[in-house]
């Protein structure tokens, strides 16, 4: 059997061993995946949040392990939802590893090991997506099957989908057979935009906790109010689906794994390749492996959380997989665990926005206190070309930047660009950047000070450089050995497409 884990403690490999042989002779466990839908890792009030509410993601981390540095395979969804199914860095999985585009069916994902070991596999609400899998040769999501026609008897805030997420999951365990184990992602529609745009109190608007990357306006502090509703909702269905799993008799046994697919939906946030793009919520229960509630600041990647699962099931990690299984973390409370090790994000397309489709690509390695980004095409616009092409003709200025969702705060960032207590966080978020940046995660987690040509941290720079380089090689990506052009060419199949002029023509 395969067996990866973390750090090179030989207590923890035994532990390790002991545990996989104590699975064997028990029951297998069941797996519950639940992922909310662009939620940056400060939002949970077990993070200290003075605004968002998250009990129920709390009590996972409280009853098991609460991962303070956990890093999403990239910024936007369909990639990182890719790299946890695969095991792999989505520079590793061709189309799959992109915005929109397909999956096809001979990468292999954890839910496939899972089936052909008689596993009852199932998904609601968001699955892997946005993208095409029946293209791909697939006869299903590669999430799992759906399980969606559960709906809310009331109709929610505008926004928030009319799913029944806590129905769903219940449906699917209804038609399980007896002593059959499972596996169910919850991947709910929340908090991605469009929100309810609702008026807020003084009381709650003074609570809100606004990041340095963004003006610090009512309208922030309530469109961040809004992002916390639909958080809450999230977490509501999660608590709902726990109570199933515990009436059900399954609680204990059951692998519970909570988190996000990408950071929040504001501007230099979702989609960016800093901290607040890829840094999320991570927190772990397995009463069978973990019965002392511990923060783990070890950097942890997606990659690793497809290899612990099948870990935790007793099943051959394939060898394609890259990530290490966290088991022994869960079974070790020992200290001194190793904070240096390096994990790995990145994307190239999120949206349509450029000019023939093109990507903006960047890799970013976080490893002890710093995140490293490359942003491989300096010459374009990170948040996308300024104008579109509307109707055969060049559209208005700043009338585009579609990497970046729609919002009030994007609004007004446009709006008031020429504002002097608003233009910093306009050219924050649109400018172009330079190739390299650096970054102390700890000391400025908004990512505004760049420290690439800090003379204090010219060695360490170079060593982050070489150590990301040399990964990206090592792992095929097509951007690290010259032929990024492949990734320009794989189609979008979800989404609008739109039209731009040339690069720097008229924009």
């Amino acid at each position: 059997m395969t067996n990866r884990i973390l750090g090179p403690v030989a207590c923890a490999l035994l532990l390790t061993f002991f545990m996989q042989s104590a699975i064997a002779d028990t029951q297998r466990p069941n797996i519950l995946i639940a992922i909310s839908d662009d939620h940056s890792w400060t939002h949970t009030s077990i993070q200290g949040s003075a605004f968002v509410e998250t009990p129920n993601l709390d009590g996972v981390a409280n009853s098991g392990l609460l991962f303070a540095n956990a890093y999403a395979g990239s910024p936007g969804c369909s990639p990182s939802r890719a790299a946890l199914l695969t095991g792999r860095h989505h520079w590793m999985i061709g189309p799959a590893g992109t915005h929109g585009s397909s999956f096809p069916v001979h990468y292999r994902t954890f839910v496939d090991v899972l089936e052909d070991a008689g596993y009852k596999v199932g998904f609601t609400g968001k699955g892997w997506g946005p993208g095409d899998w029946l293209v791909g040769g697939r006869d299903k999501n590669p999430a799992g099957f759906e399980f969606n026609d559960v709906l809310l008897k009331e109709q929610p805030k505008t926004g928030i989908s009319n799913k029944d997420y806590a129905g769903n999951f219940e449906q699917f365990l209804s038609e399980r057979e007896d002593d059959e184990p499972f596996y169910f992602w919850y991947g709910a529609h929340e908090p991605h935009l469009k929100y309810a745009e609702e008026g807020h109190g003084e009381g709650e608007m003074a609570l809100v906790d606004v990041p340095g990357f963004l003006p610090d306006t009512p309208d922030s502090r309530s469109m961040l109010l809004d992002y916390a509703y639909e958080i809450n909702h999230f977490d509501t269905h999660l608590g709902r689906i726990i109570a199933s799993l515990d009436a059900a008799g399954e609680l204990d046994n059951t692998l519970i794994i909570v988190t996000a697919d990408n950071g929040m939906p504001m501007p230099r946030a979702k989609a960016n390749g800093y901290d607040y793009g890829i840094h999320v919520p991570l927190a772990i229960r397995w009463q069978t492996a973990a019965k002392t509630a511990r923060v783990i600041d070890v950097p942890v990647g997606f990659v690793d959380l497809s290899a612990t699962i099948l870990d935790a099931a007793g099943l051959e990690i394939p060898e394609e997989f890259v990530g290490e299984s966290l088991l022994g973390l869960l079974a070790d409370d020992a200290t001194g665990l190793d904070r240096d090790r390096a994990v790995f994000s990145g994307r190239e397309r999120h949206s349509s926005s450029r000019y023939q489709n093109m990507p903006y690509p960047q890799r970013m390695m976080r490893r002890g206190d710093f995140l490293i980004t490359w942003n491989a095409m300096p010459e374009l616009y990170p948040a996308g070309q300024p104008r579109s092409i509307v109707d055969g003709k060049l559209g208005a200025p700043h009338g585009a930047y579609f990497d970046i969702d729609d919002s009030m705060i994007k609004r007004e960032l446009v709006a008031l660009r020429d504002d002097p207590t608003i233009a910093r966080f306009f050219h924050l978020a649109v400018d172009k950047r330079p190739e390299w940046q650096l970054f102390n995660v700890v000391e400025d987690p908004d990512c505004v000070q760049d420290l690439a040509g800090d003379p204090e941290h010219a060695q360490l720079f170079a060593e982050y450089r070489a150590q990301l380089t040399e990964t990206l090689k090592a792992t095929g990506d097509p951007r690290a050995h010259g032929y990024g052009q492949v990734w320009a060419d794989d189609p979008r199949l979800r989404g609008p497409m739109r039209y731009f002029p040339k690069p720097d023509s008229e924009d």
